[in-house]
């Protein structure tokens, strides 16, 4: 790799040693030093005892430079990072330090990837790497994404951005906070870490967590921790989704919530449990082929099965698979299947129906049901051929047993 450092508009002519062709590393931060010494203060030849006293790094620990270019390239010499300022003080344990107006980009494969500037900001660099500190702003030129942040660190081996402290993240998709932004600048990709919050207006949604990784070519949002997602309506929480972890698409606006996934409505009031839903926001769809419980927070009904879907618009919930319907009271309804109407507060279920309820004490078994369960209002039918309805009334002495 090569330091390069160029100074505009020096007056005094001097002849300045050329040491780019110098094989060795080793004399660059000499050779960075004898270049600030020679065009310090603007350009304009200092005093005989000022010139001896600004050359020497043992006596003069600050000085001043004006329209300063700050580079780096690699090993086939394409730019890796330019950084250019109005002003800089130099001191001796960093290379540039406290820039005013910083402005410069960042390069990866020749190509630009990160534009970043500052009002004030302490420059360090040590040829492979870039550091930076202030309120720093970087632009990615090809989709607009701004991150902000009070340090950035470029890593152009490792293809690694970083921003931290108090990151703000901004983009026509996605607003994010978080204490750091880790970005793969080849790959696309955006990790936040600590204390997440992102926003989204397209699906209408918050999503907080303490790691979100954002596939931007994907439009896709990833939490492999514990997470919560808002859905918004009208600018207030219309439904909230939990998991151990989860997956946004932000195009098709499907979320995946796997490992203790839960989902609370507001509109139905129900809590939908299961390890594994997939949460359509666009249609407003649920389903689960998991295990799934569903609990109505007014109507005091839970609900269980092997699998389900909840058409949330419609109000309406299809279950299958060892259902089980059990009421405030308990009285129960097992079946094969079960649809749940919950505007008209009607259960109809099929197959194997057994229905229980406990005052009076009643049992009926057939092939369909319908009605009203917290209500206890149960029409039980045998089916269309030779089925029939079994129903078992249980003594009074029994049901205390039970």
């Amino acid at each position: 790799m090569a330091h390069q450092f160029h100074k505009k508009g020096s007056e005094g002519k001097r002849k300045i040693p050329n040491f780019s062709s110098t094989p060795s590393f080793l004399v660059l931060p000499l050779t960075f030093f004898l270049v600030f010494g020679l065009v310090a203060c603007g350009g304009k030849s200092p005093p005989a005892s000022q010139e001896k006293t600004t050359a020497s790094s043992d006596q003069d620990n600050n000085l001043t430079f004006f329209d300063v270019t700050l580079e780096q390239a690699d090993e086939v010499g394409r730019p890796v990072w330019k950084v250019k300022a109005t002003r800089a003080k130099y001191t001796k344990e960093k290379q540039i330090g406290q820039a005013e107006s910083p402005y410069g980009e960042l390069y990866q494969d020749g190509k630009v990837v990160y534009q970043i500037k500052a009002d004030v900001a302490d420059i360090e660099q040590d040829g492979k790497q870039l550091l930076l500190k202030g309120k720093i702003f970087a632009t990615d030129p090809s989709n607009g994404i701004v991150l902000r942040g009070n340090e950035l660190e470029w890593r152009p081996k490792e293809d690694l951005l970083i921003v931290r402290n108090q990151i703000k993240g901004t983009h026509k998709q996605l607003e994010a906070v978080a204490q750091e932004a880790r970005v793969k600048t080849r790959e696309q990709r955006m990790e936040f870490s600590g204390g997440v919050v992102a926003n989204s207006t397209d699906p209408q949604m918050q999503v907080r967590t303490e790691h979100l990784i954002w596939n931007i070519k994907e439009e896709k949002l990833i939490g492999d921790r514990p997470i919560q997602i808002d859905r918004y309506k009208n600018n207030k929480i219309s439904d909230r989704g939990k998991g151990n972890s989860a997956e946004v698409n932000l195009k098709t606006k499907i979320a995946i919530i796997q490992k203790n996934a839960q989902l609370e409505l507001l509109d139905p009031p129900v809590e939908i449990a299961s390890n594994f839903m997939t949460w359509n926001m666009n249609t407003e769809i649920v389903t689960t082929n998991s295990p799934v419980r569903m609990f109505h927070r007014v109507e005091n009904l839970t609900v269980t099965a092997n699998h389900g879907e909840m058409k949330i618009p419609q109000k309406t919930v299809y279950l299958t698979g060892n259902v089980n319907a059990i009421g405030q009271r308990r009285q129960s309804l097992k079946s094969n299947t079960l649809t749940w109407y919950l505007d008209n507060k009607l259960i109809e279920a099929q197959g194997n129906i057994f229905y229980q309820q406990v005052d009076p004490p009643l049992n009926f078994t057939g092939e369909t049901a319908l009605g009203n369960l917290q209500t206890e209002n149960i029409v039980v039918k045998g089916g269309n051929s030779s089925g029939r309805v079994v129903t078992e009334i249980i003594p009074q002495e029994r049901a205390n047993r039970q």
